[in-house]
């Protein structure tokens, strides 16, 4: 039996399984993972006292992790392909939930920091449950689009849920009871994973490319250590940009060895495809705005305009409407994105998504005097990004090969995450006016800065939707779902 034919009977195979459960039981994921991205934001000024260190060493929290997320996805990726999305999805959890656990009862600030980085490890669940769902409809982007709004739609509700139950317990609860709770979360989402979701056929054959992975650890490490020194230090000093250049030159002999490898790790052919550039140019730009701006704005939500000038003088209350209407748009532009593409294809609806996203951080720079403004600004971003968090991975899968769909889906959270990680250096820059992250030196950015950001977002998104829109993938339609 040719290599064709078996992938074809076992997408029928998959096909005729039903999608509703393990959707299900995704969704109980996605709300795990929502919990840790929103259920640590009101209380890290708590977690900073009980490891006794200052505020702004909360920021090396951020910048670990960013760091682990890069590094780890690409092998998690591929690995999916060869042993089963599943499996790697299962196991990442595992991971995840240890570290969490870690999290809780870490005695230490060193402890605390590599538990909080090892935690980033679920970055690569949305990519394993989108290959999953597209295994198990047998390629049709219609209805793996329609489960990855569902799924996205899950994780902002997660990050509402986590937000608003960590501020109400902070005050009634000891720091490690508190901190166990997402543990708790992500346990469970263990156990649904276990029970609730089977594996797909493994479609794709062979072996870990391990001489690829140690060169892009090496490649990634060295660029986003640089990254993050750059923040540290500022532009000023050269070691952040020596770090940088480095990493940049090994890509060079990264890519001659995938492409002379006959199983790479990360195929570059298929990335560089007409079909697929566009859609990870595109996740590395999103990024910059998905990732980055979210510090700098609540920054400039609770500056005191009597003091600076600008801003809203807005008290925590406040931010946590604006975080939660911003976090609720991305779940409505989510489930919006099937409705969309359905009428006018994923590539266009995404082209949209992309225009939203530009058009919300543009608006700031007129408007950003009153807190209507600032709202209407991030809910017409946020139904963009919510589009763009569920349609990325979705368009990675469809113009992938069956073999390589965790690949193209992972690698879409890599670029989105060294995009945020390039964003957030140059926002600190552009914060403050001595080019360090200090907490003294950004207490007070000017509006020049905050604009900068705001720009920089717009003008990102505006090309991602440009890169979008002009180059066509081949058969851009949505794939047929094999009956069954």
């Amino acid at each position: 039996m040719s290599d064709s034919t078996a992938v074809s009977d076992a997408a029928r195979a998959v096909a005729r399984s039903p999608i509703t459960k393990v959707v299900g039981f995704l969704i109980c994921v996605e709300l795990a993972s929502g919990v840790l991205q929103g259920y640590y934001t009101p209380i890290f000024t708590d977690i900073a006292r009980h490891l006794s260190i200052k505020d702004a060493d909360v920021n090396w929290f951020e910048a670990a992790q960013l760091i682990v997320s890069a590094l780890v996805v690409p092998l998690l990726a591929r690995l999916g392909d060869l042993i089963g999305h599943r499996k790697v999805l299962l196991l990442s959890t595992v991971v995840t939930a240890a570290a969490s656990w870690g999290v809780a009862f870490a005695p230490s600030f060193g402890l605390f920091l590599v538990a909080w980085a090892i935690q980033g490890f679920y970055v690569v669940w949305l990519p394993m449950e989108v290959a999953i769902i597209h295994r198990r409809t047998g390629g049709s982007e219609r209805r793996v689009r329609g489960a990855a709004g569902l799924l996205v739609a899950g994780l902002e509700l997660g990050v509402i849920a986590g937000a608003l139950t960590s501020g109400a317990l902070a005050e009634s609860l000891g720091m490690t009871a508190l901190l166990a709770l997402p543990a708790v979360v992500v346990t469970l989402a263990l156990v649904a994973i276990w029970f609730g979701v089977e594996e797909s056929p493994v479609l794709a054959h062979g072996t870990v490319d391990w001489r690829g992975f140690w060169l892009i650890t090496l490649a990634l490490g060295l660029v986003m250590g640089g990254l993050v020194t750059l923040r540290v230090l500022g532009p000023g000093s050269p070691w952040p940009w020596v770090l940088v250049l480095l990493g940049a030159a090994a890509f060079v002999p990264f890519a001659r060895v995938e492409l002379a490898h006959p199983e790479p790790l990360v195929d570059l052919r298929i990335l560089g495809a007409r079909g697929q550039w566009p859609v990870q140019a595109t996740a590395f730009l999103f990024g910059v705005s998905v990732l980055g701006a979210q510090i700098p704005l609540s920054t400039f939500a609770r500056t005191d305009p009597a003091v600076t000038g600008y801003g809203l003088g807005a008290s925590a209350g406040k931010v946590s409407i604006i975080i939660g209407g911003y976090v609720l748009s991305l779940a409505v532009g989510a489930l919006l994105l099937h409705l969309l593409a359905h009428r006018t294809g994923t590539r266009v609806a995404m082209v949209v998504a992309a225009v939203l996203v530009a058009v919300g951080y543009l608006l700031f720079l007129p408007f950003h005097d009153t807190l209507a403004q600032t709202m209407t600004n991030m809910v017409i971003a946020g139904l963009g990004s919510g589009a763009l968090v569920a349609g990325l991975p979705t368009a990675a899968a469809a113009q992938a090969p069956p073999t390589h769909t965790g690949l193209t889906t992972g690698m879409t959270n890599t670029t989105k995450t060294i995009g945020g990680a390039f964003a957030s250096s140059v926002f600190a820059i552009a914060l403050s006016s001595t080019g360090t992250v200090d907490a003294e030196a950004t207490a007070h950015a000017s509006l020049s800065g905050y604009l900068t950001v705001w720009a920089i977002c717009g003008v990102t998104a505006l090309v991602a939707a440009v890169f979008l829109a002009v180059v066509r993938p081949a058969g851009d339609r949505p794939a047929v779902a094999v009956p069954g």
